[in-house]
C-alpha cells in the first residue's frame, strides 16, 4: 500500500497500515472540520419548549390545518406516492392544481414542480445552458445554482455581489449567442434584496434572460406575492423564476415559472424533472394550499414584516427586507458558541459558518415568522441581551467583504 503522509489540506492522516486511503482521507477531512469549527451535526430537535428562529417557515403555514387536510386529502384520493417519473406515468391531477396556485399568485404564465428547490434550480440553468449560454451568476446566490452553473457546461461569469455594472459588463464582453442573468430577489446570507428592475433591463439591453431565484420572496414580500410580481415583472418574457415550497408555502419541493416555450422545454430536457419520481401528492396538494391562502390573506406577509423589524432591533442590527435577520460573528467557534448558548436556553437560529457562507463571515440568523407572538418575541429579546456581546462590543470589527474575492470575476 502507498506510504501516507498529510492530506491535501496538510492534515496528517493516520498510518497507512492501519487503513485504506479513502479512510485515511476521511480521517483527515473531519480532523480539519474539527480544528476549523466547522463541525456540523444534523441532529433532532431538543424535547420541550422550544423557541424557533431558525427554520423557513417564515408565515407558520407548515402546521396550518388547511394544509394538512389538503395533504391527507391529496393522499386518499391519490396515494402516498406518484410512483413514476412526470413523464411516464407521474404527473397527477394535484400537480395541474399545484401549477395553476403557483401562477395565481406569481402572475407568471407557467409553472413546472420539480420534488425540491434545488433540483428546480439544477433542472432550469443545465436545460438553459451549455456551450452556447454564457452564465451570469451573483457570488451569493445559492450552492445550487452555483452547482447547476457547473454542471451546464457553460462558459460562467461569477460577479460581485449586487454589482449590477459587474452584471453589464460580463453582458457586454459575451463571445456566445445567449446569456442568462442568476440573482436571488432576497438574499438568504445577509438578507438583502436584488436590484430587480435594473437587472432587467440590462438584461433587455444585451438581449439576455433573468432568472430569479424567490426562495426567501415568495410569500414575503410584495404581500406575498413575490418580488418580481412586486416590480412589476412576473408576466416579462425574460424573467424566469424559481421557487421552493418548503419555506414560507410551509410544504416541500420546488417550481420554475415563466413562458411556456420554457415548460416545453424543461419537460423534454430537464433532467432533474424526466428522471426523478415526481412530487408526492401530499406536498403539492399542501403547497397549492398555502398558495391560495398567501394570495387571500396579505395580512400573513404584513405580520412576518412586524416580527422581522422586531428581531432586527432585538439584535441591533439594521432590519433586511426579508425575513432573515443577519448577525455577523467575530469567528466560526464564537458563532457556535452563541448558538449553542441559545439553544441550551431554548432558542434555535440559524449558525452559518464557512463554506455555508459566500463572504466568509460567520453568523447567526435570526428568522422571523408571521406567528411569533408578543411573548415569544419578549422571550427572545431576553435570551439575545442576555447572550450577545453589548452594544459597542460588534462581535466583527471592520466591514463585512462584500464577496468572496475568490470567486469574483472568475469564470468556472
Amino acid at each position: 500500500m502507498t506510504a501516507f503522509t498529510t492530506d491535501d489540506a496538510g492534515v496528517p492522516g493516520p498510518d497507512a497500515s492501519n487503513s485504506g486511503a479513502m479512510e485515511q482521507w476521511l480521517h483527515s477531512r473531519a480532523k480539519v472540520r474539527e480544528s476549523r469549527g466547522l463541525v456540523r451535526r444534523a441532529a433532532p430537535l431538543p424535547t420541550g419548549r422550544v423557541l424557533d428562529l431558525a427554520s423557513n417557515d417564515y408565515l407558520g403555514l407548515s402546521r396550518d390545518p388547511r394544509l394538512t387536510s389538503a395533504a391527507i386529502a391529496a393522499v386518499l384520493r391519490h396515494g402516498s406516492g406518484s410512483r413514476a417519473s412526470p413523464v411516464v406515468c407521474g404527473m397527477l391531477a394535484v400537480h395541474a392544481e399545484l401549477e395553476n396556485a403557483l401562477c395565481q399568485l406569481t402572475g407568471a404564465e407557467t409553472a413546472l414542480p420539480f420534488s425540491s428547490g434545488y433540483l428546480a434550480n439544477l433542472g432550469v440553468l443545465t436545460a438553459l445552458g451549455g456551450p452556447g449560454t454564457l452564465l451570469v451568476l451573483d457570488a451569493h446566490v445559492h450552492a445550487s445554482l452555483h452547482d447547476a452553473a457547473r454542471l451546464s457546461r457553460s462558459p460562467v461569469v461569477i460577479v460581485p455581489h449586487g454589482d449590477v455594472e459587474a452584471v453589464r459588463a460580463a453582458l457586454a464582453a459575451r463571445m456566445v449567442p445567449r446569456a442568462v442573468v442568476v440573482v436571488e430577489s432576497l438574499y438568504s446570507v445577509l438578507g438583502d434584496a436584488a436590484e430587480l428592475t435594473v437587472l432587467a433591463e440590462a438584461c433587455a439591453a444585451h438581449d439576455a434572460w433573468l432568472l430569479v431565484d424567490e426562495a426567501h420572496g415568495i410569500g414575503v414580500a410584495g404581500g406575498g406575492r413575490g418580488a418580481v410580481h412586486a416590480a412589476g415583472l412576473a408576466a416579462a418574457p425574460h424573467v424566469v423564476l424559481t421557487v421552493t415550497l418548503s419555506k414560507a408555502l410551509g410544504s416541500q419541493g420546488g417550481a420554475v415559472l415563466g413562458p411556456p416555450e420554457l415548460r416545453e422545454h424543461l419537460v423534454n430536457s430537464a433532467r432533474p424533472f424526466i428522471f426523478d419520481t415526481a412530487l408526492a401528492p401530499a406536498p403539492a396538494a399542501s403547497a397549492a394550499e398555502a398558495a391560495r391562502i398567501i394570495l387571500a390573506e396579505p395580512a400573513l406577509a404584513a405580520r412576518l414584516h412586524v416580527s422581522a423589524a422586531r428581531l432586527a432591533g432585538m439584535a441591533g442590527i439594521t432590519g433586511s427586507p426579508g425575513a432573515v435577520q443577519s448577525i455577523p460573528m467575530a469567528s466560526a467557534e464564537q458563532a457556535v458558541s452563541v448558538a449553542g448558548q441559545l439553544r441550551d436556553a431554548g432558542m434555535l437560529v440559524g449558525c452559518f459558518r464557512p463554506p455555508s457562507v459566500p463572504d466568509g463571515v460567520s453568523r447567526l440568523r435570526l428568522t422571523a415568522r408571521a406567528d411569533l407572538s408578543p411573548s415569544q418575541l419578549d422571550d427572545a429579546a431576553r435570551l439575545l441581551r442576555h447572550v450577545l456581546p453589548a452594544p459597542g462590543r460588534s462581535p466583527l470589527s471592520g466591514a463585512l467583504p462584500a464577496t468572496n474575492p475568490s470567486l469574483e470575476g472568475k469564470q468556472l
